[in-house]
């Protein structure tokens, strides 16, 4: 064990002790369920089920979607295999139970969901060394894959200690978080060396993992890529568009604190050559629906919320929902991804462009580099730099039709490459995976 492990695991115990309180101001706030707390302290709700098992870590949003088509994928290979998913926040734990419906068993989701003989669902421990040792002791996993960034030194140096094989894919590094890490070596790569395979989303952050690791990482692209189409409900979406009419829609998904102001000023601009022009505004957090109601009152607009079960009668409409934004992508005729025109890193621009959607982001796109550059290069979207260039790209979107068609054929054709990395993305986690057929010791 480095100096630099025994000082993280020594400043999480002293931790410990005011990390509950932590907590429970966290669920105060709506960012933790207030009966699952025991959780984040690697108490298990439910029971771990018989025969092998793996543990799949999504972290937040981001990563449970990308999770979703690696999970089709190892039921597919593994008919028997039980899985136990666990994530960190409470929007991702809710996006599961709506994406697995019934195959996911979990205690207390705010909405009673029925056992699962394959899937369950914990939320993460906390990093404190007992916590974690708690948590394995209890679900004994006979693998664990981690998705994207998640490298916690205290459960890794636990699976170490339990010879737990571990793989870390999609994995994602910054060039920021890179800079981190390097300033304790030490306690990077002995972190990295638990994963005996690690897959990167792109050469980029293959390059850096490489570096820290102390050995070469291979990238066969971004799972998201390969993720499914956004779902919608049919019946909802026939409804809306009978509403809507001949009315043009662009959608501002995933925004971020900061950002509606511009998407607002850049709607009014639009509304001057297109009067009947609908903006759907679709905050990353859904919870901060009165407060951008709040901001677009102080812009002059009336703006009905989703949340309150108002349609749209006005030019903007606030969806405040979890889990639509399939249905605002079919019914618009383009997406401003947000998390963009601040220093966020973006959100996925590859969830609208395959469903044939043109696409704008802002100059902040770290986070999908390689997929921004993909779709900036095919035509199929578009950078802006804020307010102003964000009314250029919405007013070329609802009056040029020859230029939206174009884009939207490039977006979609763009979003289709590169679905094979699922295939080999299974192709290198399948021989860490327990065969099925033993029972749990």
């Amino acid at each position: 064990m480095t100096a630099a492990l025994a000082l993280w695991r020594a400043a999480g115990r002293l931790a410990a002790p005011l990390l509950p309180l932590w907590l429970a101001r966290r669920a105060r706030r709506g960012k933790e369920f207030p009966a699952r707390l025991g959780e984040r302290r690697g108490i298990a709700g439910l029971a771990r089920p018989e025969g092998k098992l793996l543990w799949l870590h999504a972290a937040s949003v981001g990563e449970s979607l990308s999770a979703l088509p690696l999970l089709a994928g190892l039921r597919e290979a593994r008919p028997k295999l039980s899985v136990l998913v666990t994530t960190a926040t409470v929007t991702s734990a809710r996006l599961l139970a709506q994406r697995l419906g019934g195959p996911l068993a979990a205690p207390d989701l705010s909405g009673a969901l029925p056992a699962s003989p394959w899937a369950l669902h914990q939320l993460a421990p906390l990093d404190v060394a007992p916590w974690c040792g708690r948590f394995l002791d209890r679900w004994r996993p006979d693998a664990a894959l981690f998705v994207e960034s998640e490298i916690w030194p205290a459960m890794l140096s636990a699976l170490r200690q339990r010879r737990i094989p571990a793989a870390l894919v999609n994995a994602r590094l910054s060039e920021r978080s890179a800079r981190r890490w390097r300033r304790a070596p030490g306690l990077a790569a002995e972190a990295l060396s638990t994963f005996s395979v690690i897959l990167a989303q792109s050469r980029a952050d293959a390059a850096r993992l490489s570096a820290l690791a102390g050995r070469e990482v291979t990238s066969p692209g971004n799972l998201k890529h390969a993720a499914p189409p956004l779902p919608a409900d049919p019946a909802e979406q026939a409804r809306l568009a009978e509403r809507f009419g001949s009315r043009p829609v662009w959608v501002a998904a995933s925004t971020h604190r900061g950002e509606e102001e511009a998407v607002l000023a850049a709607h009014r601009v639009a509304l001057a050559s297109c009067p009947d022009l609908l903006l759907i505004l679709a905050p990353r957090h859904p919870d901060r629906g009165a407060a951008i109601a709040a901001l677009a009152e102080a812009a002059g607009f009336r703006a009905r919320r989703r949340s309150r079960g108002e349609d749209p009668c006005g030019p903007v409409w606030i969806a405040d929902t979890l889990g639509e934004l399939g249905l605002w992508y079919r019914l618009s005729l383009g997406a401003f991804l947000g998390g963009s025109l601040i220093p966020h890193g973006g959100q996925n621009p590859l969830e609208p462009a395959r469903l044939g959607l043109p696409v704008a982001f802002g100059p902040h796109t770290g986070n999908f580099a390689e997929v921004a550059a993909e779709l900036l290069a095919a035509g199929a979207a578009t950078r802006v730099d804020g307010a102003r260039s964000l009314a250029a790209w919405v007013d070329r979107l609802a009056r040029d039709e020859s230029w939206r068609a174009h884009a939207s054929v490039a977006a979609a054709e763009a979003a289709g490459r590169g679905a094979e990395v699922l295939d080999l993305t299974l192709a290198a986690l399948l021989p860490l995976l327990p065969e099925e057929g033993c029972t749990a010791e």
